[in-house]
């Protein structure tokens, strides 16, 4: 299977977004939730301080340009009240006052200014990603892309594809809701396609405003949680058939998992004021359950050097800390500590979504691995799915 990873590219939200301010718009807004008594303790356990978004804090809690006559029209409420015997001073009073109350954001004034954004800092991420590895545009002959976070006809693919000048017969592979394991998954359909083309140079993009599921008005726990969580990402990186001068990641193998019937423990709803990630508390669970599959895959693809073999490095990007905290726990006991290091520094910023595991792959290279190290890489999502790759830094 061998391909081989140029370093990533990382563009951060350049927003910065503290955890402090987060927790007063929501306490300001809810202050009789079920869950505000508590929030302090709440946002202190996710260990994130701040998070960088694409758009501030701001433009996710400003209110719609419409009013709350907007559905019904002044006409129709005007007549309706005269009707029932409303004075035309009483209507009036009526009519200024409907007018007055602000309206959540609409799907569109949500969604347009981000999925702008998302295609800027993905041509930022993709131009990095080709100057790391010594290429131009004209040498990428397959572009793979990952958004979930704004939905769009056509996609990232071909939003890039003008952006970035790319040949006209370049192939566009949009992936569009792998979400969370787009990292992982966009790097083994790479591996698949320089396996069959060798001389096949391929650019994998990630662009992620999960900042827009920041939803203002709904007061459940898991929004609260969805809040607290996620950060806006960029990453590009060049995947080859054939070892470079910039490679620095050969990968080796790679492991698929889905477990049915998980298909609603984590999913986006589109409603009538954009799109909510709605959790389910089975969630780490089920993530559990592929981490103990992958541990079965790694064991039987080592099965001939059991007492020696082990990953140097392991780049994880389960969704959580307890998903974190499982995967340590259930290490064999002669594995080294230390093995997740990367990934838990990551997420003090933020959860990253489809991002993530080239956010934490970047940070493992600049703090430098040694030619021979054994790396893991691991991700999970909604589905549930969840896929890894196997492979050694050169």
């Amino acid at each position: 299977m061998s391909a081989y990873l140029c370093p990533p590219a990382v563009i951060h939200g350049e927003h910065a977004v503290k955890t402090s301010q987060i927790v007063a718009e929501v306490r300001d807004r809810h202050p009789h939730a079920a869950w505000a008594p508590r929030i302090d303790g709440i946002a202190a356990s996710t260990g994130i301080e701040t998070r960088g978004w694409m758009l501030p804090l701001e433009t996710a809690v400003a209110p719609g340009k419409g009013s709350g006559l907007q559905a019904v029209g002044i006409g129709p409420a005007q007549e309706a009240l005269v009707r029932d015997g409303f004075t035309q001073q009483d209507v009036d009073r009526v009519i200024a006052a409907l007018e007055a109350i602000p309206t959540p954001q609409t799907v569109q004034e949500r969604t347009a200014p981000a999925w702008e954004a998302v295609q800027s800092y993905g041509e930022r991420a993709a131009r990095g990603a080709l100057q790391i590895a010594g290429l131009d545009a004209a040498d990428v002959d397959c572009l793979i892309t990952s958004h979930s976070t704004t939905p769009a006809l056509p996609g990232l693919d071909v939003a890039l594809s003008n952006r970035l000048s790319l040949r006209n017969d370049v192939m566009l592979l949009p992936a569009t809701q792998w979400a969370c394991v787009a990292g992982t998954r966009s790097l083994a359909l790479a591996a698949d396609l320089v396996a069959a083309d060798p001389d096949r140079v391929v650019l994998v993009v990630i662009a992620e405003a999960l900042s827009t599921t920041y939803q203002p008005a709904d007061d459940t726990l898991e929004s609260l949680i969805v809040r607290l969580l996620f950060a806006d990402t960029a990453v590009a990186a060049v995947v080859t058939g054939r070892q470079r001068r910039e490679s620095v990641l050969r990968l080796d193998s790679a492991w698929h998992h889905t477990l049915p019937g998980t298909q609603d423990l984590h999913r986006l709803d589109t409603r009538s004021d954009g799109t909510h990630f709605v959790m389910d508390r089975r969630g780490p669970r089920a993530v559990q359950e592929t981490v103990t599959a992958m541990w079965e895959w790694l064991r039987v693809r080592y099965q001939d050097d059991p007492s020696s073999w082990h990953p140097d490095v392991l780049l994880a990007h389960p969704g959580g800390t307890r998903v974190l905290e499982y995967m340590e726990q259930t290490m064999p006991d002669a594995w080294p500590s230390g093995l997740l290091d990367y990934s838990r520094d990551s997420y003090t910023t933020g959860n990253r979504g489809g991002a993530a595991v080239f956010d934490i792959m970047r940070r493992a290279h600049d703090a430098g691995q040694k030619p021979g190290s054994r790396a893991v890489l691991y991700a999970a999502a909604p589905g549930l799915s969840a896929t890894a790759l196997e492979g050694e830094w050169l």
